[in-house]
């Protein structure tokens, strides 16, 4: 018994934070946590646990400490490292194309500053979309995935096709899994495009505010009409002739919607959506010039968000399935040690490494908040042109290896202390916007600061442990029925 108590162990890195309940929150470098009352953690500091305590093989089991083993438990929290930076591998597999600039909708938070209508310079050519499909190709991704962005992509038509049967008749030879998605108002949609879609089973994305007077609000098209009208009756145009899983919907809060968030989930649940990613106002473009009038503070977006999630975990109790995407993202970062894809969830940034975006003059920048700062003038991220670099100029120049290099959480001021940082990522673009540094300014971070409150909140809920919400969050984890989760909980509790 004197050996057991005298064991000599290493503790292990880790960050920590004090949750509201006074319990610490642990975690490490490979995302495990541990919740800690304040005796045991200063009884791991200072070296005087035992294997008498049970909070000793939970410390050593999730490699806080080591005894006999430091060489495997270094190389057990190292794989599971590996495991979450596994998007690092394959390289950019997320390739947007704006094809148009112009837009028939002059939306008062549009991130993009599309332009009007008669301003056809600003469609992308054949020349440009050829030469962008083919360094799409370069990539060594095994997975491509091309996205039609605008302004209105459905503008440019003629040149979504063209890039779809060019990129399929590569793909014979490359043989990537190849998916392409198209960004649309949906408002422009004709039975040629739907049979086309359809055909070439492309996924369309859409945006869906709410009901027609929070949806037309803010989202006004230039010839006057109603866009939540010719929405509607195109979104059921496309479901009659694919399915329902053909589209998906992007909602945008703005001060409009933000205390409207019930009406909002109750209207995407009305039109046949299962799932919300709830996004808060991003500083580009029109929204940036109209911020006074759309905008709130983070403090208040997370309020928002806690209310939301509370009805949502409500709504999924009841037996009405409906998945809120971001907390989805984050709960797969806290309960597994694989990569989400997310391109603001990841270190070094995704920005480049993961996804990428071709304007339609052919500029290529590292993310579609890059090529929305381009259209002010500012073309700091400006990665290079297709028709004059190669790829390798391009994914291996200067800016990149700045990005990657300025951009990995583990070491950036802030970041490299904080509790959360295995769950979060780094938004360089916004950091630019913000302080002019990609690096930038965590204590006045807004991207900082909703992580964090987030983060914080969700780690409370699983500190409580209420089965019903953990079966909620578990089901959206796993994307399986909450009857059949609950019921895989019951039989591991019996056993």
């Amino acid at each position: 018994m004197s050996n057991i108590r005298s064991i000599e162990y290493s503790i292990l890195p880790f960050n920590f934070r004090r949750l509201p309940q006074r319990r610490l929150l642990l975690v490490n470098p490979s995302g495990e946590f541990s919740f800690v009352s304040s005796d045991d953690f200063n009884d791991l500091l200072n070296h005087n646990l035992t294997p008498l305590k049970p909070v000793y093989f939970e410390f050593k089991s999730k490699h806080f400490l080591a005894d006999t083993d430091l060489d495997i438990s270094q190389e057990m929290v190292a794989t599971q490292l590996r495991s979450r930076k596994s998007f690092l591998r394959h390289f950019t597999s997320l390739h947007m194309i704006v094809v148009t600039a112009r837009c028939n909708f002059i939306c008062d938070y549009c991130h993009a500053s599309s332009a009007s209508l008669e301003q056809q310079r600003v469609d992308m050519t054949w020349q440009v979309a050829k030469k962008t499909v083919d360094l799409i190709f370069s990539s060594p991704s095994p997975v491509l995935k091309i996205e039609f962005q605008g302004g209105e992509p459905l503008l440019n038509w003629p040149i979504i096709k063209a890039i779809v049967q060019y990129s399929k008749f590569l793909n014979r030879f490359a043989k990537r899994q190849l998916e392409f998605v198209i960004c649309t108002n949906l408002t422009l949609l004709t039975d040629e495009m739907i049979a086309f879609i359809k055909k070439h089973e492309l996924i369309i994305s859409t945006s869906l505010d709410g009901p027609k007077h929070i949806q037309d609000c803010h989202r006004k098209t230039r010839e006057g009409f109603s866009g939540y009208d010719a929405f509607r009756k195109n979104l059921q145009r496309l479901r009659e002739a694919i399915g329902s899983e053909a589209s998906s919907a992007l909602l945008t809060i703005t001060r409009t919607s933000l205390s409207k968030l019930p009406e909002v989930i109750d209207h995407y649940l009305e039109l046949g959506f299962d799932g919300v990613f709830l996004r808060a106002l991003n500083p580009y473009g029109f929204a940036q010039q109209n911020m006074a009038k759309l905008g709130y503070s983070m403090e208040e977006f997370v309020v928002a968000y806690k209310h939301i999630l509370r009805y949502l975990i409500d709504l999924n109790l009841q037996g009405t399935p409906f998945t809120e995407y971001y907390t989805t993202l984050l709960l797969q970062r806290i309960f597994t040690p694989f990569s989400t894809g997310f391109v603001d969830l990841q270190s070094p940034s995704g920005a480049a490494i993961s996804g990428v975006i071709y304007d339609f003059n052919g500029e290529v920048y590292p993310t579609d908040e890059a090529r929305m700062l381009a259209r002010t003038g500012e073309k700091h991220f400006r990665m290079g042109h297709v028709l004059k670099n190669s790829y390798e100029e391009i994914f291996a120049g200067d800016l990149v290896k700045e990005l990657v290099k300025k951009s990995c959480i583990e070491v950036l001021p802030g970041c490299a202390s904080c509790v959360f940082q295995a769950y979060c990522g780094v938004d360089p673009v916004r950091n630019y916007v913000e302080t002019k540094d990609i690096v930038g300014h965590r204590p006045s971070s807004d991207f900082c600061k909703k992580n964090t409150l987030i983060l914080e909140h969700l780690f409370q809920l699983i500190d409580e442990n209420d089965p019903d919400v953990m079966d909620v969050f578990w089901s959206w984890i796993t994307r399986r029925p909450l009857e059949e989760v609950r019921h895989d909980s019951f039989k591991w509790e019996r056993n």
